[in-house]
């Protein structure tokens, strides 16, 4: 991964201050490297835990001949595990694998029948399936409700609930005690690892271990990012937190993750949840002061989106970083001979020479506005890769609080809609 920052808005002197100003918070990451779960950065520790790691293999060889995983999870019990699925196996990756995965992480009646409808095919036709439910809390409205139709569908066609759901969840909580009750095969989940940052716990490592992705190497590269985001210099993590910090001090207040590979979008969504819940706070870290904080993330794919945002990232209101994320890996295709009277200048080029100009055009134009930006560039999308890829944005979070003083473990104003909710419903 190389991360290029010459066209950030921030001069090398800048970022020097900004690593000798985060040397506490650096301490105090490698403080909680020492004290397993025990601290709020406990999620750095998740890609050392080799007892989490086995766990999800044993699981995972129990149901090696799954041919559809559903995940019945919201938010960070979902936006993980799907991030890396598709960023390594491909979005069409249900269209071509024996092993399919879906996500039902939301309450809305025609997509979780449809879903139904895809459970009950599988069953009809004697293919094992598996169902995960995921909640953190345990206590997840639409998780719950959504469980409760596929349990229901094992039932119908006479299957034993048993051999098919797996609950992940805090150990102790009522979700757990369910799950033990009715014989479940059930997951923890470490008490001081949040949601958003839980994609390497067994929140994503069963899920993602069913459907054949190597979590060894998932996380072997997320050891890798850890260990250069704990040093003083030279800090990927740190260099990213600044960069969003000093665009956020001058008004710019978007940070737009601009992929040029399909494949990458859902790290997109599972970053804007991760800035989102991490730094939009009401609360300053003490709580003593009100401070209504937070950067707005956005999601775009290149080249689709320069035909449909271009005109307000480039006309509109300087108010946004750029993250502009490639990949070097490219299948090897080209332009087949004939179309050159439509558009002449891609006679003979190869779809990588079309998509790196696309690219240098898009940079080319943030430079000459003087619109603020840095490049991430992945050698490929492999499970390294991209394991160190979400453990750099998750640190980079963590400092970015540290800079802006808020707590990046908590999101007390997500409660106030399951409040109204539960409300209602009564």
């Amino acid at each position: 991964m190389n991360i290029t920052t010459r066209y950030a808005g921030v001069s090398a002197k800048q970022l020097q201050q900004y690593h000798k100003r985060l040397r506490p918070e650096v301490r105090r990451m490698q403080r909680a490297a020492a004290n397993a779960y025990r601290d709020d950065r406990a999620s750095i520790n998740l890609p050392f835990d080799t007892t989490h790691l086995q766990r999800a293999e044993a699981l995972a060889r129990k149901h090696k001949r799954a041919a559809l995983v559903i995940v019945v999870g919201i938010g960070g019990s979902n936006l993980g595990t799907w991030a890396v699925q598709e960023a390594v196996l491909g979005k069409q990756h249900n269209l071509t694998s024996k092993k399919k995965i879906f996500y039902a992480d939301t309450v809305d009646a025609e997509n979780i029948m449809r879903l139904n409808t895809l459970l009950a095919g599988a069953l009809r036709r004697k293919e094992h399936v598996v169902i995960n439910g995921v909640s953190k809390s345990g206590g997840t409205a639409e998780t719950i409700a959504n469980l409760g139709v596929f349990v229901q569908t094992l039932r119908n066609y006479r299957r034993n609930p048993k051999n098919h759901v797996v609950i992940t969840t805090n150990e102790g909580s009522n979700f757990w005690q369910y799950g033990k009750e009715h014989g479940y095969a059930t997951l923890p989940i470490p008490q001081k690892v949040g949601g958003r940052y839980s994609v390497f716990s067994l929140v994503g490592l069963f899920p993602l271990a069913v459907i054949g992705v190597n979590i060894r190497k998932l996380l072997a590269g997320a050891r890798a990012m850890r260990t250069a985001c704990m040093q003083t210099r030279k800090n990927p993590a740190i260099t990213r937190a600044a960069l969003l910090h000093h665009a956020y001090s001058k008004g710019r207040n978007i940070a737009d993750n601009f992929y040029f590979r399909v494949d990458l979008e859902n790290i997109g969504k599972w970053y804007r949840q991760l800035m989102g819940e991490s730094i939009g706070k009401e609360w300053n870290k003490t709580h003593r002061k009100q401070v209504w904080m937070g950067i707005t993330p956005t999601v775009s794919v290149g080249s689709t989106d320069l035909h449909s945002m271009a005109q307000l990232y480039f006309g509109g209101p300087d108010d946004k970083f750029f993250s502009i994320v490639t990949c070097n890996s490219w299948t090897n295709v080209k332009v087949q001979p004939g179309y050159e009277s439509l558009v002449p200048t891609i006679k003979g080029k190869s779809f990588k020479q079309i998509m790196n100009a696309i690219v240098g055009g898009v940079t080319a134009v943030l430079r000459k506005q003087g619109r603020p930006f840095c490049t991430i560039e992945l050698t490929n999308t492999n499970e390294h890769a991209i394991g160190g890829l979400l453990q750099l944005h998750m640190m980079e979070m963590m400092y970015l609080a540290a800079l802006l003083r808020v707590n990046p473990f908590d999101q007390p104003n997500v409660e106030a809609y399951k409040i109204e909710t539960k409300r209602l419903l009564k």
